[in-house]
């Protein structure tokens, strides 16, 4: 069977986990869920639009579902010598883990 690696960051890993234990499933269950939901809707013009935005901006901003300990409005109040955790000097985010999709 193939396999789907997806990086998330470590504050969207918690709130997929958050969910999954509410459920009493495994993340992965979540994910492909997502996914299955997803491509039912592929189809229309307004998934695909969303599908181009997403790819853009979540590659400096965590969703409004992902846990906030790492947001903007935390690190607005931190000295300016510190950076984000994930962050290295270069300024490009690290990807904190990966979720693997049910095999």
């Amino acid at each position: 069977m193939a396999a789907i690696k997806l990086h998330v960051e470590t504050e969207e890993l918690v709130a997929v986990k958050r969910l999954a234990d509410a459920l009493k499933v495994r993340p992965g269950d979540v994910a492909y869920t997502a996914l299955h939901r997803l491509m039912l809707e592929s189809g229309g013009a307004d998934v695909r639009a969303e599908i181009l935005r997403v790819r853009d901006w979540r590659r400096n901003t965590l969703p409004q579902w992902s846990d906030t300990a790492h947001s903007v409005h935390v690190y607005e109040s931190l000295p300016d010598e510190q950076q984000h955790p994930r962050t290295p000097a270069g300024g490009k985010r690290q990807p904190a883990e990966d979720l693997r999709l049910p095999t």
